[in-house]
C-alpha cells in the first residue's frame, strides 16, 4: 500500500484546515497540489531564474558582441575630445579630466601628468598596470570605469563638487582614480581595458576587470598604505 500522504485526495475543505489556507489552497487542492509541492516549484523556478542570468552575464562576457556594441570594443573618440586634468580640477559639467561614454556604459578618466601619486617609481608603474590604469605617451593617464557601483550594482555618479564618484544608492564612495574611499563597497571600482589606436580612445567592453566566474580575475581590492595611489582630499570628507 502506497503510504505517501502527499498523494491522498482531499476535499478542499480538509485542505484550508490542515494548512490554514483559503480560497488559494483550496484551489490548490483541487489540482492535487500541497503546499510542500508549492514550495518546491517555486523553488526551482527561483534556481532556474537565477542559473539563467548567471549563465547570461557569463555568455555576455565570454561572447562578446561586434565592434562598435556594447560587450565589444568601442571607439568613444580622439584623445583630444578628452581634455586632461589634475584630480582637484576634475568637472564633468565642463569636460575636464572626466567623462561620461553611454555607449560604452563608463566614465572615462583623463589625469595630468602631474597626478600628485602618493606611489613613485616601479611601485606606482606595478600600481596603476594592476589597476588597469594606462600612462600615454605625453605623460597623461587613463583609465575607463564602468558604471555600476562594485556594492550592489547601482549606476554611480561623478560629483564636481567633492572631485570623487559616489553611489546614490547606499553611499560608495570612490576617488578620482577608482580608488574605494568609504561605504560598504567591497573593493574599488570596476573598470574596462581601454587603449589607443593612433589618436582614438578604445574601450574594450568585453574586457572588465572583475572577479567574475569563470574567470577568478583580481579586480582592484581596497587601497592599503602600500598600494594607495590617491590621498584622499578635504573636500572628499563631507561628500553627500
Amino acid at each position: 500500500m502506497d503510504n505517501d500522504v502527499s498523494n491522498v485526495k482531499r476535499t478542499p475543505q480538509e485542505f484550508e484546515v490542515m494548512n490554514g489556507g483559503g480560497a488559494e489552497a483550496a484551489e490548490k487542492a483541487r489540482k492535487g497540489f500541497s503546499r510542500r509541492q508549492f514550495l518546491r516549484r517555486a523553488v526551482g523556478i527561483t534556481s532556474g531564474v537565477v542559473l539563467a542570468e548567471s549563465v547570461g552575464l557569463g555568455l555576455y562576457f565570454i561572447y562578446p558582441l561586434a565592434t562598435g556594441s556594447f560587450g565589444g570594443i568601442i571607439k568613444i573618440g580622439k584623445k583630444t575630445d578628452f581634455p586632461a586634468a589634475s584630480p582637484l580640477e576634475f568637472d564633468i559639467e565642463n569636460g575636464k579630466g572626466v567623462f561620461y561614454q553611454g555607449s560604452a556604459q563608463a566614465y572615462i578618466v583623463h589625469l595630468s601628468a602631474d597626478t600628485p601619486w602618493v606611489l613613485q617609481g616601479d611601485s606606482l608603474k606595478q600600481q596603476l598596470e594592476a589597476e588597469w590604469i594606462v600612462q600615454d605617451t605625453d605623460g597623461t593617464y587613463w583609465a575607463a570605469f564602468w558604471q555600476r557601483c562594485v556594492h550592489l550594482g547601482c549606476k554611480y555618479n561623478f560629483k564636481t563638487d567633492c572631485r570623487s564618484f559616489k553611489c546614490p544608492c547606499h553611499g560608495s564612495h570612490y576617488n578620482a582614480d577608482g580608488e574605494y574611499l568609504s561605504g560598504p563597497a567591497p573593493r574599488s571600482l570596476d573598470r574596462f581595458n581601454l587603449s589607443f589606436q593612433g589618436e582614438d580612445v578604445l574601450v574594450n567592453t568585453g574586457k572588465l576587470n572583475t572577479p567574475l566566474a569563470p574567470y577568478n580575475l583580481p579586480g582592484v581590492p581596497r587601497p592599503t598604505d602600500i598600494t594607495r595611489l590617491l590621498v584622499e582630499q578635504q573636500i572628499q570628507f563631507a561628500c553627500q
